[in-house]
């Protein structure tokens, strides 16, 4: 998969990018957990989101938000990395102008990015949020929720408890409009270290589901 460095707004920004040969192809970005505590695009969650979108169709791209990796930059404690996020997304899409769909996949600290990047980018039709942290970040900016998307979670999460995404998941239910999918993994840590194949699974499952019914609309 080819390596791609592009313009972020505060120096170079490291990816990896898979195309596809449609040309409609639709888009997934796809962002990592806390570069403070060793997330990287390299994650093992965030690789294989980024290649069940890729199986699906997609057209896909992972980076290394700033400070990470070989993108330039210092961590920004949310700010400049959701500028980066928008900037990862400009760049695929001047890539692929004619896309018929925009995602966006985050885990953990990227999950809390990307329903950030959600809100400010109505062209993105549907999220996917793996572990995010609702007992560490403020999620209120979801008033409204823009778009349909899936949370999934692990039953055994220490980092982000899953007492904390149900109160996530059942405030965003209650918006008209939109549909919110809630996935549960039994015994699951944070890292999905042993069900890492089901949670990738659940996720391929649910964006084939939406992307069947919203290309035949």
């Amino acid at each position: 998969m080819p390596e791609v460095i592009f313009p972020g707004p505060d120096g170079r920004l490291e990816g990896r990018y898979h195309p596809q040969k449609a040309k409609d192809a639709p888009l997934a970005l796809i962002l990592h957990p806390h570069p403070q505590f060793g997330g990287t695009m390299n994650n093992k969650v965030v690789y294989n989101l980024h290649y069940a979108f890729h199986r699906l169709g997609f057209a896909v791209l992972r980076f290394n938000f700033r400070g990470v990796g070989r993108s330039q930059g210092e961590f920004d404690q949310g700010i400049g990395e959701l500028s980066d996020a928008a900037a990862a997304l400009d760049y695929l899409q001047v890539l692929n102008p004619n896309a018929r769909q925009s995602w966006v996949a985050g885990f953990s600290f990227g999950a809390w990015i990307g329903m950030q990047l959600l809100m400010r980018r109505p062209e993105i039709s549907g999220f996917v949020s793996v572990a995010p942290p609702a007992n560490m970040y403020d999620f209120s900016f979801l008033a409204p929720c823009p778009s349909s998307g899936l949370v999934i979670n692990g039953e055994a999460d220490r980092v982000a408890p899953p007492s904390d995404v149900l109160k996530l998941v059942d405030k965003l239910k209650t918006q008209r409009g939109i549909e919110i999918t809630h996935d549960v993994i039994p015994g699951a840590g944070h890292f999905f270290d042993k069900q890492l194949e089901e949670m990738t699974g659940k996720v391929e499952r649910y964006v084939q589901s939406r992307t069947a019914v919203e290309d035949a609309s």
